[in-house]
């Protein structure tokens, strides 16, 4: 194509002519920096190039990341791992080699990025999210990402949303809320993680996590505030009663002592909120992660991190449910996550039935749209946990928000274990309102990164966004 074809195909050459009348009527000091501007403008933007790398998460396990570039600039993004992958979530695709990383390494992943998808983007609008995100389930033609691999999949289609974001001229937020169809955005209540064990912790606490939830701030920077001093309340507490040893962290940043029960780790957490003096206004919510701790997917052995004690004292579901209604009565519970073993509905939807506190469901449903639906169907639990590398897309992440929305449901936004600096979950729970972040403790990078976004974003965005607060289960 000569530059004449080039010019007129494009119709350059009225833009250009349009951009210097404009620059002369603006009497601009600057005539380059301002026709440059306009042309940018005029011209559509496109994706030109996807280039993928390999990086690490927060745990030092390969992940991916990508750069994808089009005429208005460069967009980066990189992806979370969790430390399992469930039956019914989308492939994180790795090597297998074990002399690379252990066999964690994705450059297969990066490679179909940088080989296949990027051919496959190139050309395409970034604003139009959902053609980009079937562009490339089209070209993987499994169901759950086998070929291409979530990882990479998720990574350019993060990259695309910022993209389309950055071409509309608006935040990125604000993007996410056009393409759910949202007519306003909501800043979520954080679930600060402040107490770890199960997976994420080396301590004998079975457990997953205790987290704490600051309903009762009037803005976003004021729940950050309570979050940040309950947590370092907190490790005063467990000094004096366990020692310092116990405030190491785990891998989402929560306090680690060594306690022999729920309620112990309860009291804990119950006396930090008491210190604040915000005890009304803070609420507690805890993720049981049961299925780490389930036998034979009938039993559960809350000793089973405890050499000396695993193996002794069993409960059953019916004990579990017991505990729970007796620990929700004590203290000031708003949500339990996954109370039971991963595939026993019938005792999740029994409890969720007793109306004692939102269920949140992750292990359960894996953000697996048809696990979403049986959920439903079944009344098994009354929350989505989204989690968005465990389905693969933005698209698909913003129809499975709108399938737990339709059936009144809460949603409650979620980080990995492995998790990186990018922040895009905060935006995500704006745009989509999902009314709760869970994005680790108030400590660490990784997982501050996604706090202070959110800062930025309650600045920014001013009266337009309101803090989810007490209603952060009716932001439907």
């Amino acid at each position: 194509m000569s530059v004449q074809e080039y010019l007129d195909k494009h119709t350059l050459s009225r833009k250009i002519e349009d951009a210097v009348n404009a620059a002369v009527r603006a009497k601009t000091s600057d005539p380059v920096l301002f026709i440059a501007n306009h042309m940018k403008k005029a011209v559509s933007s496109v994706i030109t190039k996807v280039k993928a790398r390999q990086i690490l998460d927060s745990r030092g396990i390969p992940t991916v990341e990508v750069d994808l570039h089009t005429n208005k600039g460069v967009f980066r993004a990189s992806v979370p791992s969790g430390d399992s992958s469930g039956t019914y979530e989308a492939i994180e695709l790795r090597d297998g080699d074990k002399g690379m990383y252990l066999g964690n390494s994705v450059a297969k992943a990066v490679k179909n990025i940088n080989e296949r998808i990027s051919e496959a983007l190139i050309g395409m609008d970034p604003k139009l999210q959902a053609q980009i995100d079937h562009a490339m389930i089209d070209l993987d033609k499994t169901e759950k990402k086998n070929e291409l691999g979530a990882n990479a999949i998720l990574a350019v289609s993060i990259a695309a949303c910022k993209a389309g974001a950055a071409e509309k001229e608006v935040p990125l937020c604000k993007h996410l809320s056009d393409l759910s169809g949202r007519a306003n955005m909501t800043l979520p209540v954080p679930a600060f993680t402040v107490l770890s064990g199960g997976n994420h912790a080396s301590n004998n606490f079975a457990i997953q996590e205790i987290m704490i939830l600051p309903v009762g701030a009037t803005r976003f920077e004021e729940a950050l505030q309570w979050g940040s001093e309950t947590y370092h309340h907190l490790k005063a507490v467990i000094t004096e009663k366990i020692g310092n040893m116990g405030c190491n962290v785990g891998e989402d940043g929560g306090l680690t002592p060594d306690i022999s029960s729920l309620k112990e780790g309860l009291e804990l957490v119950k006396e930090a909120i008491n210190r604040t003096g915000y005890s009304d206004k803070i609420k507690i919510a805890i993720d049981v992660a049961a299925t780490n701790f389930c036998i034979a997917g009938t039993k559960y052995d809350l000793d089973i991190k405890s050499p000396d004690k695993s193996g002794q004292n069993f409960k059953s579901a019916e004990d579990m449910i017991d505990m729970y209604k007796e620990l929700c009565a004590e203290y000031p519970i708003v949500f339990i996550e996954d109370p039971f073993d991963k595939e026993d509905w019938e005792h999740t939807k029994n409890f969720s039935g007793l109306g004692i506190c939102q269920v949140v469901g992750d292990d359960l449903l894996m953000s697996n749209s048809k696990r979403v639906e049986r959920a439903i169907q079944e009344s098994a639990c009354n929350a989505l946990l989204l989690k968005v590398n465990q389905i693969g897309t933005v698209t698909e992440a913003i129809e499975v928000v709108k399938l737990a929305r339709d059936a009144q449901w809460g949603v409650v936004t979620s980080h990995r274990c492995g998790e990186t600096e990018d922040s895009f979950i905060s935006d995500l729970s704006v745009g989509l309102a999902t009314g709760v972040i869970k994005a680790g403790a108030p400590c660490r990078g990784e997982r501050t990164m996604k706090y202070n976004q959110l800062l930025r974003i309650e600045e920014e965005l001013g009266d337009q966004v309101v803090y989810a607060g007490e209603d952060w289960r009716q932001t439907l």
